[in-house]
C-alpha cells in the first residue's frame, strides 16, 4: 500500500461489510481502502487550512467558490460536492471573486500575483505578476468586466484594465498605510477600499476615457476595518472590524448614522447582505453567525457550529442559504429562515 496522497492518516473507520476501511488524513481527504489488496480511491476532499474567501456567481445559487492554502475549490451548493479543484502548490489564495458574466475566477495570492482561471476547467487565463508586495488581499471586478481593482498587504490599491490578452495598470493609490481587507464596487463608477489602518476610502473608478482614478471621500474609526459593503440601493455603507461594531454610514456625507454591537467579545470579520438589502449576515472571532434585520439593527437568528473564527460569509442570491467559512478550514451551509412564514404565524 502506498501513501494516501499528502498528509498523515488521522482516523480510520470500518465499513458495514467489513471489507473496506475509510481513512481520513490531516489534509482533509477521505480515502476508501480495500482490506484484501489495499487498493484505495479518493472519496472526498476539502480545505485543510484557513479559508480566506467565499463567493457566489451573479444571480446563481447552485454553485459557490472558496479559496484557501494551495487551492481554489468550486462547490455544488445543494449536493455539497466538490466540482473543481484549482491548485497552486506552496501558495495561499488570499482573495477571489467571480466576474459578473461567470466566465472568470479572479484570485489574489500570497506571492503577490493576481491569477484568473476558467471556472469550468480551472485553466489559467492570465496572470498579473508583482501586483502587490506581500500578497494580494482583496480583489473586485467591475460589472462590465473591463476593470479590476486589487488591494494588497502593502496598503496599495491598484486599478487595472483587463482583457484576455492584456492586463494594464491604470493607477496605483497609496493613501492607505496598512493591509487592504476588502474592496466593493458601486455600479461601474465608484469603489471603496477598507483597511487595517482605520480608514475606508471612496474612489472614482476609472472610466472608459482613462483619465485616472481619484479620491472622493473617506471615513475613519478607531478600529481595523475588516469588511465594507454598499447597501443594494447604494445610499448607505456598512462596515465591521476589530472594535466589534457594525456601523452604518451615509454614502454621500460619510457620517456614521447607526452603530450596533456586532459581538460582545470578539472582532467582527465578515459581513454579507441579501440582494434585497433587508438582511445582514455577520461573523467573526466569536465563531457565531448572526442574521440581522437591516432596518431594525437587531439580530434575529444565530448559527453555532464553527470551531474557529469566521473569516467570510455570503448569502445565496436566491436567499435560501447562507455560507460561512472559517480559519479552521470549515465550510458551513445554513438554511436561510423562512421569515415570511414566521411573520404570518406571528
Amino acid at each position: 500500500m502506498g501513501k494516501l496522497g499528502a498528509g498523515a492518516i488521522t482516523s480510520l473507520s470500518l465499513n458495514a461489510a467489513g471489507d473496506h476501511v475509510f481513512a481520513g488524513t490531516s489534509r482533509g481527504s477521505i480515502y476508501l481502502v480495500a482490506l484484501d489488496n489495499f487498493e484505495y480511491e479518493l472519496r472526498n476532499s476539502s480545505h485543510f487550512g484557513r479559508i480566506n474567501a467565499v463567493a457566489f456567481p451573479h444571480n446563481y445559487s447552485e454553485l459557490f467558490i472558496t479559496s484557501s492554502v494551495n487551492d481554489i475549490r468550486v462547490w455544488h451548493a445543494r449536493t455539497r460536492n466538490e466540482l473543481l479543484l484549482i491548485q497552486v502548490p506552496q501558495l495561499e489564495c488570499l482573495s477571489c471573486v467571480l466576474s459578473k458574466d461567470g466566465k472568470c475566477i479572479v484570485s489574489g495570492w500570497s506571492d503577490g500575483k493576481v491569477r484568473a482561471f476558467l471556472p469550468q476547467s480551472g485553466r489559467l487565463l492570465w496572470t498579473i505578476n508583482d501586483a502587490h508586495n506581500g500578497g494580494v488581499t482583496a480583489v473586485a471586478v467591475s460589472g462590465d468586466g473591463s476593470r479590476l481593482v486589487s488591494g494588497g498587504m502593502d496598503g496599495k490599491v491598484r486599478v487595472w484594465s483587463i482583457t484576455l490578452d492584456q492586463q494594464l495598470m491604470l493607477v496605483s493609490l497609496g493613501e492607505h498605510k496598512a493591509k487592504i481587507t476588502q474592496i466593493s464596487i458601486k455600479g461601474d463608477t465608484e469603489f471603496v477600499s477598507a483597511s487595517h489602518d482605520g480608514s475606508c476610502i471612496l474612489w472614482n473608478l476609472v472610466g472608459n476615457s482613462g483619465e485616472g482614478s481619484w479620491r472622493i471621500n473617506a471615513l475613519f474609526a478607531t478600529t481595523q476595518f475588516s469588511s465594507i459593503l454598499y447597501h443594494p440601493d447604494e445610499s448607505q455603507l456598512i462596515t465591521a472590524g476589530t472594535d466589534r461594531k457594525i456601523t452604518y454610514w451615509d454614502a454621500v456625507e460619510n457620517d456614521a448614522i447607526r452603530i450596533v454591537d456586532g459581538s460582545d467579545s470578539a472582532a467582527v470579520n465578515a459581513l454579507a447582505l441579501s440582494q434585497d438589502g433587508e438582511w445582514i449576515v455577520s461573523g467573526g472571532d466569536d465563531k457565531v453567525v448572526k442574521l440581522w434585520n437591516y432596518d431594525e439593527g437587531y439580530y434575529n437568528y444565530v448559527g453555532i457550529g464553527h470551531s474557529g473564527g469566521i473569516t467570510r460569509c455570503q448569502v445565496a442570491p436566491d436567499r435560501k442559504n447562507i455560507v460561512s467559512v472559517g480559519d479552521e478550514g470549515a465550510i458551513m451551509i445554513w438554511k436561510f429562515p423562512d421569515v415570511e412564514a414566521l411573520k404570518s404565524e406571528a
